[in-house]
């Protein structure tokens, strides 16, 4: 799944893409920029290509905000052989997820203005890769982080072969 936020700081928007991982729950790719172009959301797709190799295998939800269907985002999609999943035009709860990891993000990092936008990065930074994905329980994996569940799953893999 993969959406955009705004991040406030005082010294104007800073803006946060990120693609979810529905399996794990993890953050696999981020970016973030003082604007809307295209290529934040590109940036962040391709974090997460280079920290997951797909198959071919694999779905791609999003809004059908006009980064998520430019030219750029759709052909690197395409590349990819990763298949294209869109809300619904109006229909917010198809992202819930990712929803509700924006609430939990501005909620435990974003609750109030950042002074810089520099400081915002840093912050965000330290909460996407250090507590979030390694650190933070989550209900939904059986009260392990991300990273944990990943192991587990990668050790069940190994023990299959």
């Amino acid at each position: 799944m993969a959406d955009i936020t705004y991040i406030e700081t005082l010294e104007g928007w800073l803006y946060l893409a990120l693609v979810l991982d529905l399996f794990s729950r993890a953050i696999v790719g981020w970016a973030m920029a003082d604007h809307l172009r295209a290529t934040l959301v590109e940036s962040a797709l391709q974090m997460a290509l280079g920290r997951r190799t797909p198959d071919g295998n694999l779905l791609h939800h999003s809004d059908q905000g006009s980064q998520y269907t430019s030219t750029w985002v759709q052909t690197l999609l395409a590349q990819h052989h990763i298949q294209v999943s869109m809300n619904g035009v109006g229909n917010c709860y198809d992202n819930a997820p990712m929803e509700s990891f924006i609430g939990t993000l501005k909620t435990e990092c974003a609750d109030a203005p950042f002074a810089t936008r520099a400081e915002a990065r840093r912050v965000i930074f330290e909460y996407l890769e250090v507590w979030y994905n390694r650190q933070r329980l989550h209900s939904s994996l059986g009260y392990v982080s991300p990273a944990a569940f990943d192991q587990q799953y990668a050790d069940e893999i190994k023990t299959v072969r």
